[in-house]
């Protein structure tokens, strides 16, 4: 059977170097990357099998830019990163991305993840594979009820939304063009008026109710 093509983007030199020494000869990797343009552009010469991405790349970069600048790539791309934080791993996931692990598996797992991937699975840290189910399949709870956005002005609602998906404030304010401070403000009051305590309940929430 031939070994999986892979690709590995992430920031950290180092780190790249310990992943492609774990995965040894059981996958051939043929490119890295430490950001999205050399990303895209390596995995466009090389037409990998798998890539290996990072949810947050170097210059502010998220690895979903990545699979959102390759429409039709037939690369099956795998999350690996320290963040096991819901918003990050539903934001790639929904970018694209066939599975999510985090840099606690080691190189045998990562290596049949890999296979997996590029066999079509979708796969998963055991403890992702939880919310990640009730996120696309709406566990929990139906569509909201119109008094729950009714609590939310039209502005909180679109930082609500940028928020479950992951967006930093930093983010959300160049999207939106509005102030770092004005985010803050209205990312305390979606929260408060929602009657949530964290970014990790309110992008589960949204994805119970399909509003991501």
């Amino acid at each position: 059977m031939s070994r999986a093509r892979v690709v590995v983007v992430d920031d950290h030199r180092l780190f790249r170097a310990g992943v492609v020494a774990e995965l040894g000869d059981a996958v051939e990797v043929v490119g890295e990357a430490h950001d999205v343009a050399s990303a895209v552009a390596v995995i466009e010469a090389t037409r990998p099998d798998v890539v290996l991405l990072d949810v947050h790349l170097v210059g502010g970069g998220r690895g979903r830019q990545v699979i959102e600048a390759l429409p039709g790539c037939p690369a099956r791309f795998l999350g690996l990163s320290v963040s096991d934080a819901p918003e990050d791993v539903i934001d790639l996931v929904r970018a694209g991305a066939r599975g999510y692990v985090t840099k606690h598996i080691d190189g045998a797992g990562l290596a049949e993840a890999i296979e997996r991937v590029a066999a079509g699975d979708a796969v998963f840290s055991p403890h992702l594979a939880g919310f990640v189910l009730d996120a696309f399949t709406g566990t929990g709870a139906a569509d909201p009820a119109p008094s729950e956005l009714d609590r939310l002005t039209p502005r909180e609602q679109e930082v609500m939304q940028h928020l479950a998906r992951g967006y930093a404030y930093k983010e959300i304010a160049q999207e939106l063009a509005i102030s770092l401070k004005t985010v803050e403000s209205h990312a305390s009051a979606v929260l408060r008026k929602l009657q949530l305590s964290s970014r990790h309940q309110l992008t589960r929430w949204a994805a119970q109710r399909k509003l991501l």
